[in-house]
């Protein structure tokens, strides 16, 4: 049985590992929390937090699922304290690729994230039907090494194959391909377009049509034109969406929008994720 020491184990992603590691015959959970709040949290699920130390100090596998600006201050502080061979799993690759995790060569960093589950999907419970982050539905990941033998991304992606259960395909990427995908593709990008596109509603709202219409139209439009531009179907869009798409690039998107996603602008973004704000921590109970 592997020990996993879980910093931040009462937190929204914690909260959701907790309850897939505990029932694993596989894995040993030491939970680990800071502040009232979340110790009070984890005494209501009848958990009892480690000592930030002990747990380092024991743990076979240590899971940070902490906020992005305070990873390299708790990897900062346990790191020197774990076991020869131990896995460093972060879940998100800001950190990482930002250059925050401490140099130690006998211990190897995994990183992971969960793409969530699919909006198209085979799901038939409602309740998996209505499960946007996952833990319920099924759902792909995403799985990188950044240090360490072959053997440990193995152990890492088995891992988390079960923090996020149920899973179907693990995507085996590097980590620089995972900051490609966040924060460039999903939250640069993807959020970005998906916020215009509700406050486009809102504005729609806003001229008279009614709520419930916009949001109607809006939602079922979404769903058809997901299904052509991503091949679930076999259709094209009309002739006259494609000319109202090309004169709408124009007035909405800036020609080099494409920046985005080269490597220097890829990690100022990240720098900014964890560095930028660095200073709101200070002060705050951390792990």
């Amino acid at each position: 049985m592997a020990t996993v020491a879980l910093y931040g184990a009462a937190g929204k992603m914690g909260t959701r590992i907790v309850e897939n590691l505990r029932s694993a015959t596989e894995y040993g959970l030491l939970p680990v929390e800071a502040g009232a709040s979340g110790l009070a949290r984890l005494r209501e699920r009848g958990l009892r937090s480690w000592a930030a130390d002990d747990a380092a100090r024991v743990a076979d596998i240590v899971v940070l699922a902490v906020p992005d600006v305070a990873i390299g201050q708790v990897a900062s502080a346990i790191v020197p304290m774990l076991k020869p061979g131990v896995l460093l799993v972060c879940l998100d690759p800001a950190a990482p690729y930002a250059g925050q995790l401490p140099m130690r060569e006998d211990v190897s960093y995994f990183v992971a994230h969960p793409c969530h589950p699919p909006i198209v999907n085979d799901e038939t419970s409602p309740l998996a039907r209505r499960d946007f982050f996952g833990g319920v539905a099924k759902q792909h990941i995403v799985c990188a090494l950044l240090q360490g033998p072959e053997e440990a991304y193995a152990q890492g992606e088995a891992l988390c194959r079960q923090m996020f259960a149920p899973v179907m395909r693990a995507h085996h990427v590097t980590v620089e391909q995972m900051a490609i995908l966040e924060p460039a593709l999903s939250e640069t990008v993807v959020l970005t377009c998906m916020t215009v596109m509700r406050e486009a509603l809102d504005e729609a709202i806003a001229r008279g049509v009614p709520p419930e219409a916009a949001r109607d139209f809006c939602l079922g439009h979404m769903n058809v034109n997901l299904g052509i531009l991503f091949g679930f179907l076999d259709a094209q869009v009309s002739d006259g969406a494609k000319m109202a798409v090309e004169r709408a690039r124009e007035r909405i998107f800036r020609p080099d929008w494409r920046r985005v996603f080269e490597q220097e602008c890829v990690l100022a973004e990240v720098r900014a994720i964890t560095g930028a704000i660095q200073s709101s921590v200070k002060g705050k109970d951390v792990p």
